[in-house]
Parts: structure tokens; C-alpha cells; sequence
């Protein structure tokens, strides 16, 4: 296989309390973060896992959690200098961040663009006071509005807004004002996504009532019709942009190209020669920073029975999908590997002839057409 594009995932795992719908490797604070500590050892990680690079230019990274803005500017320049010192970084390369509304200030910002960081995610989840208090976020409604007027007085051009839908006895009319007041922003992207209960969260054990179906599927067809009205391209499952502004690090998980995680609880996916391998961090902080970098891999190869499926299960969230030719390219597989279940499926109206992409049909029973090559 050619070389594929590569990405950086450094994840960050303190938070400053667990959201109760979060299923995230994420940990209270607990005093005074070890920002130093943790930097260091992220660069250790780094250097042992650039074998795994194999000279590839890095062409994004994405530096998530947890709560990364919980880091001073200092500590994320120490880092990205860093990572410059030890790989090559892509022209124009996309380093993206994740901000919590109530853990963030100007001066933050100023010293994150500084260091290089030209994106930022910023995790508003609703404009509901109300909705706000119930998911467990620390942040208010105003701090939203003032958190992206910060960003943009910093320089930052290109901002994500994380937007929930489907919470708590929300309504058409309730997801749709939440929506105009993200839209009012004018942030360059948009995230906007069904709150959905996970195994092993504080909802799992005390589930709060969602809306019912026939209520998601007029706050999901209101909401589309609003985003595209602003100019908004759905062009993921819950991903909206204006144009130009894709999310290239998402864009490549969804098209399965290779991506080094470093951080407590990190995962990659390389490629090694025919091999795909999964690799995974220890997720407690603790013991990430007590373990020597060059035992923190754990490395499992993706097995072939398994290849085809993560593959579609990742390229068929894009609403247009992607070439044929892309699956061989990045699974080092026939395409004849999938073509009778996509042939059923193309006779089920359920996906396309052209591209491996779903209908519109399919893409509301996306969860179905995926199983279908698991």
C-alpha cells in the first residue's frame, strides 16, 4: 500500500468534574495539574512511537480530552515545539484544540494561537441554562458567547461549536433556538449530535428521559433545514461546515487513514507494511506517568475478518462517502472483498452504485447498513 496520511491524537485526561453522559477517558482534577510531568511524558511517548510514523509528515493534530484548555499556553508551546523538534509537520498542517466554555480565558487563547494551535472546539453542548445544569457542564450560556468572542479577538479564523440535541425533554422549538444562537456566532464549523446514553456513565445508571423518535426526527429535520439555510454543508453524520472548513483531522479518521495517539488512554491506528494495527495507552493517569514511554504501546492488528468492516463503519459516516478505489488503497483489499453485500444493498436502495456512500434512505438507517459488513 502507499503511504497513507498520517495525524497526531495527544490526549489530555483531567477534566474539572465528569459530565454524566461522558464515556471519555476523563478524570477530575484533583489540585494542581503536573503540566510539566505530563508534557514530558508526552514527548517520550511521541519519540517511541515515531517509528511507527516511518518518515510520513504529520498532516494534523488534535489535542482532545478531558479538558486540554485546563493546560496554560506555556505548557501546550512546551509540547507543540516539541512535536516540531521531533516529526514533520505538513504545510499548512490543522492543529486543533478542544476548550471548555468554563475553563478558558482570553489570555489562554492569545497564548494558544501563539504556540501554534489554528483551530480550536469548543464544547458549548447546549445554550439551555436549564439543559446545561442537567448535563453537568460548569459553564453558563453567556460564558459560550464570550468564550468564542475571545477566540476570534485572538485570531482564531476557524472554530467548531460542540451542539447537542435530543436532551431532556427538548422540543423542535428548543433545539432550533439552541441552534440559532450557535449559528448567530458564526463559527466556521459546526458539530451537532444526538445526546445518546453509553455503558458505564452516570445517565447509564440514572437514565433521564429522552425525546421519542417521532421528537428526534423533527428536531433533526428542523435543525438540517436551519444549517443549510446558513450555509452550512452536512458533509458527516453530525458534522456541518461552512466551505473550506472541514475538520481534516476528523476527515481522516473517516476516510481511515493512520493516526499516532499519544497521552493516558490514547488510540492510534498505522499501518505497517500489509499490517493494520490498533494501538492503546493506559488510561489511568497515574500509571501512564509511572510507565516507561517504550512499554505504553499496546499493539493489536486489525484482523482481516474485521478490516472491511471498520473501514465502512468510518467511510459510510461521510454523506458522500468515498471512490471504491479508496477502500483497496487504504485496506490493501479487493474491492470484490465487499461487493456482494454492497450489491445487496445498492438493490435495497439503501446505498449508491457510483461511490461507497449511502442514500438518503440509507443514511437514515445507517446503523442497519453498517452491520451489514461488520
Amino acid at each position: 500500500m502507499s503511504a497513507l496520511p498520517l495525524s497526531l491524537y495527544v490526549h489530555f485526561p483531567w477534566c474539572v468534574r465528569k459530565c454524566p453522559y461522558c464515556d471519555f477517558n476523563s478524570h477530575p482534577a484533583k489540585g494542581p495539574l503536573p503540566e510539566d510531568t505530563y508534557v514530558e511524558q508526552l514527548l517520550r511517548d511521541l519519540d517511541a512511537d515515531l517509528v511507527l510514523a516511518d518518515g510520513r509528515a504529520i498532516g494534523t493534530i488534535f489535542l482532545g480530552g478531558g479538558t486540554p484548555s485546563l493546560f496554560s499556553g506555556r505548557a501546550i508551546a512546551t509540547l507543540l515545539d516539541g512535536v516540531r523538534a521531533r516529526a514533520t509537520l505538513a504545510t499548512g498542517v490543522e492543529i486543533t484544540l478542544e476548550a471548555n466554555p468554563g475553563a478558558i480565558d482570553e489570555a489562554h487563547f492569545v497564548a494558544y494561537r501563539s504556540a501554534g494551535v489554528n483551530r480550536l472546539s469548543i464544547g458549548a453542548q447546549s445554550f439551555d441554562a436549564t439543559q446545561l445544569r442537567a448535563l453537568g457542564r460548569i459553564h453558563e450560556p453567556g460564558d459560550i458567547e464570550r468564550a468564542f468572542a475571545a477566540a476570534t479577538r485572538a485570531g482564531f479564523e476557524r472554530v467548531n461549536l460542540d451542539l447537542m440535541h435530543g436532551l431532556p425533554g427538548q422540543s423542535a422549538g428548543d433545539a432550533r433556538e439552541d441552534l440559532e444562537r450557535a449559528i448567530a456566532l458564526g463559527p466556521s464549523h459546526l458539530s451537532w449530535y444526538q445526546l445518546t446514553i453509553e455503558p458505564r456513565t452516570e445517565f447509564a445508571l440514572h437514565p433521564p428521559t429522552l425525546p421519542g423518535e417521532d421528537a428526534l426526527e423533527a428536531i433533526e429535520c428542523a435543525g438540517f433545514d436551519l444549517l443549510a439555510s446558513a450555509g452550512y454543508e452536512r458533509y458527516e453524520v453530525s458534522a456541518f461546515a461552512r466551505c473550506g472548513h472541514r475538520a481534516q483531522h476528523n476527515v481522516n479518521y473517516w476516510t481511515f487513514g493512520d493516526y499516532i495517539g499519544i497521552g493516558a488512554g490514547a488510540h492510534g491506528k498505522v499501518t505497517l507494511d500489509s499490517t493494520i494495527v490498533r494501538t492503546k495507552k493506559p488510561p489511568a493517569p497515574s500509571r501512564y506517568l509511572g510507565t516507561d514511554a517504550h512499554a505504553l504501546r499496546d499493539t493489536m492488528p486489525i484482523d482481516d475478518d474485521a478490516l472491511a468492516g471498520e473501514f465502512m463503519l468510518n467511510a459510510l459516516r461521510l454523506i458522500d462517502g468515498v471512490e471504491p478505489a479508496l477502500f483497496e488503497a487504504r485496506t490493501g483489499r479487493s474491492i470484490e472483498t465487499i461487493e456482494p453485500t454492497w450489491r445487496r444493498l445498492r438493490e435495497l436502495g439503501l446505498m449508491r452504485a457510483d461511490r461507497l456512500a449511502v442514500t438518503a434512505t440509507g443514511l437514515r438507517y445507517l446503523d442497519s447498513v453498517v452491520s451489514e459488513f461488520l
